[in-house]
Formats: structure tokens, sequence, C-alpha cells
């Protein structure tokens, strides 16, 4: 489907429509939504070439939903594709796919690492706005921002999660990426501080070295937690002192 003359195409990586990762190459689906990998047919003992997965969207398991196939193609067009997968050529489609535009603010520019807007300090920004991608990501930033709310009503500086867990990181990233190429991100390894000084077979073990980095993000983060309680115990007394 062409773009129409006011639209811009800017397409997140990690959220392709269908027809622009088949655009891009033969295996291209292979390798993301239809990505076959550890899903053995237990009749054959064979791996498919490639699958589809439907997520059931009910209790009554009467209708489900086509997992990343995200796509910009005309509902009849839709429906023809869709059709050519084996076991959906009679399948009755309720809803068809349509792209959305997801709108977020050039956080580092604008936003402090408590996620605060530095022009408006009573204004927090968090989830998709602040140009995070996930469900996870979205809940771990709103979670952030009401930690960072909280500390400033009792008076106390924000205690931001260290650099080496997924939330410090996320942070961390809305707040010192580059602002003149800013994009939506999820959280992943490449965010996470990486190790200083590992022994050299795990620098060498991609599977060793991000268990270390989960090892201590799990350590770091717990440490966390616990400053979080101590300042609230202590803020907690004080406000009960005073009536």
């Amino acid at each position: 489907m062409q773009a129409h003359e006011f639209e811009d195409l800017n397409y997140f990586e990690a959220c392709l429509p269908i027809e622009e990762m088949a655009r891009r190459g033969y295996d291209t689906l292979r390798f993301g939504p239809m990505k076959p990998v550890g899903l053995v047919d237990p009749r054959t003992g064979n791996e498919p070439f490639a699958v589809v997965q439907l997520r059931a969207e009910n209790l009554r398991f009467s209708s489900y939903n086509l997992v990343g196939f995200q796509n910009h193609l005309k509902f009849p067009e839709q429906a023809r594709i869709l059709r050519m997968i084996p076991g959906l050529e009679n399948a009755e489609f309720l809803c068809f796919g349509q792209m959305h535009r997801n709108t977020y603010i050039n956080a580092p520019r604008v936003l402090d690492a408590d996620l605060r807007l530095r022009a408006a300090p009573n204004v927090f920004i968090a989830g998709q706005l602040s140009g995070v991608e996930g469900y996870v990501e979205c809940i771990a930033t709103g979670f952030l921002a009401g930690v960072a709310l909280a500390q400033q009503v009792a008076g106390a500086g924000f205690t931001p999660p260290p650099r080496s867990t997924a939330l410090g990181s996320l942070i961390h990233y809305t707040s010192h990426a580059d602002p003149g190429n800013y994009q939506p991100a999820n959280i992943s390894f490449d965010l996470l501080a990486p190790l200083e000084n590992p022994p050299r077979a795990i620098a060498r073990d991609r599977r060793a070295r991000r268990a270390r980095q989960c090892e201590r993000a799990l350590a770091d983060l717990q440490l966390w937690i616990q400053t979080l309680c101590t300042i609230n115990s202590a803020f907690g007394a004080t406000d009960a002192r005073h009536g």
C-alpha cells in the first residue's frame, strides 16, 4: 500500500508492518513474527518452516488475534493475504489491522532523570509519551514517576534505580540518549550498563555475560528497594511526630 502525500512512514523498527518486513527479504518474516524456533510438531518431531501465533481474545476462545501482524494494507488485501495461511482459508475476520502513530516527546531534551519536565518541575512524563515502548516498560516508567513524585512530596531527593538495572537503564535512556535522533526503545541488554572488567571467559560468551548482568541487576535492585524502604520509613516517622 502506498502512503498518502501527508503521511511520513517513519516506522518503529521493533514494530514494522508485515509488508515492510516482507519487502526487506525472503526470510525476514521467518525471523520476526513467524519465527518457528523451539516449536516442534509433536506428530513429526520437525520444526516448521514458519508459524503464525494466535492469541485468544476472550474466555470462550471464539476469537483470536494474529500476533505481530500489524500492517498498512487495505482491508480486502488483508483478507486475501491472510487467507493464504494454511488453516485460515475460511477464517472470519472480525476486525482488520490498522497502523497507528505513537506520539512521544524528545525526552533527553526536556526531561530530567526523575521524569520531570525541566521547564515545569511539577509535571512528570512516563509511559509511551516519554519514548519507551512496550507494556512492561510503560508500566515501569509510570512506577518510577510515582516514586519520584512521592519523594518530592515527602521532601526527599529522588533516588534513581541503579544504572545496572532495567529500570535504571530505561530512565538513563530517556534522559541521556541523543536528542538529535531520539527513537522509542524497549528494554534490551544493549541498554544495560556493560560489565566492568569481566573474566575473559565471560566476556567472550554472550550467554554467560548476560547471565552475569542479570545477577548484578537483581542484586542492585534489591539494595535499591531497601534504600527506598529506609527513606520512606524515615519520612513516615517524621510526619508522625509532627502530626
